[in-house]
């Protein structure tokens, strides 16, 4: 990204995630603010503490339903929405699954067939109630657990740039680890430049550099967090149809949009699509783009409208 002398980063791990703030000017205050805010966002929507309001949906589930705040309810409901979606990759009650291949938190082996069987019987959509009136979520059955890991920091990178423009910031990058959100454009330039990851590259190689202005560029790749068994590698993004990590010709997807919550639908509804039915999904959304990055070296663009992209690494080929 933009390596400028005016630039002033400011750093914190939140959300498991190292987290980046970049400003023109040296506000210490402001970013203060900005890390504040989302840990305040964070305690509402994790499932990584017993405290949280998704937690005590989980807690509860066969058994009552529990109110939750507005915004809590209005993400759930979204989640909700894009998991029932015919054929979606998208699965807001994935945490029996994601619990049972650990992906990322000491997960080194494949479970047993039995167990993922009977984690998968727990992870139906349908089987979250929502009542809007009540603001409310009921869980079905005993053991479900939703889980609002994929589409949170999307939410919460909103969150952040709506603040900082009401703080009168014109140019400003928040980086939420994988979720990058823009406002404006640094000085004397058109876009911030953002890396494309060269899928199980070293640390910092890129493929390309994605140049944006007031747009969110979220990346999913199975390179993120994965393990290896018997030549075989098993990665964090599951098919909740199968129980299994997907299997198909991508190696991640890119998508650039407005908000940054979009990003984070779209990238793994265009996981399960592929590239092909993922560019004519996009064919009537002209707000919403997307990279694909294959493993035969393969980087397609849907359209660059919003953005432009610039390849690095000539190991790759760009398919317009």
């Amino acid at each position: 990204m933009l390596n400028d002398a005016r630039v002033y980063a400011y750093s914190a791990t939140l959300m498991g995630s190292p987290i980046l703030l970049k400003l023109f000017d040296d506000n210490q205050t402001l970013a203060g603010q900005v890390f504040r805010l989302i840990k305040q966002q964070e305690n509402l929507f994790t499932v990584n503490r017993a405290a949280s309001e998704v937690m005590a949906i989980n807690h509860a589930a066969g058994q009552q339903p529990v109110v939750v705040s507005q915004p809590v309810f209005d993400l759930i409901a979204c989640a909700h929405a894009v998991s029932l979606l015919p054929g979606s990759l998208f699965n807001l009650a994935i945490g029996p699954l994601v619990k049972c291949w650990k992906i990322g938190f000491q997960g080194h082996s494949v479970p047993p067939e039995a167990e993922l069987r009977a984690r998968l019987a727990l992870t139906n959509p349908r089987d979250v109630i929502l009542d809007a009136d009540a603001r409310s979520v009921m869980l079905a059955r005993p053991g479900m657990e939703i889980d609002l890991g994929a589409i949170a920091k999307g939410y919460i990178a909103d969150v952040v740039q709506a603040f900082l423009r009401q703080q009168q910031v014109s140019r400003a990058l928040i980086n939420l680890g994988g979720n990058v959100q823009t406002v404006g454009a640094p000085p004397d330039e058109t876009g911030w430049a953002i890396g494309l990851k060269k899928p199980f590259g070293e640390e910092g190689a890129l493929i390309g550099v994605i140049e944006v202005c007031n747009r969110s560029v979220v990346t999913s790749g199975i390179y993120e967090r994965y393990f290896e068994e018997d030549g075989v590698c098993y990665h964090h993004i599951l098919d909740p149809h199968s129980g299994y990590p997907l299997d198909n010709a991508l190696l991640s997807v890119t998508v650039i949009s407005d908000r940054s919550l979009d990003g984070d639908i779209y990238t793994t509804l265009l996981y399960g699509l592929g590239a092909e039915k993922g560019i004519a999904c996009l064919a009537d959304k002209p707000g919403i783009e997307a990279i694909f990055v294959t493993r035969d070296k393969q980087v397609i663009c849907s359209s660059q409208r919003h953005f432009s992209f610039r390849l690095l690494d000539t190991n790759y080929r760009l398919v317009h």
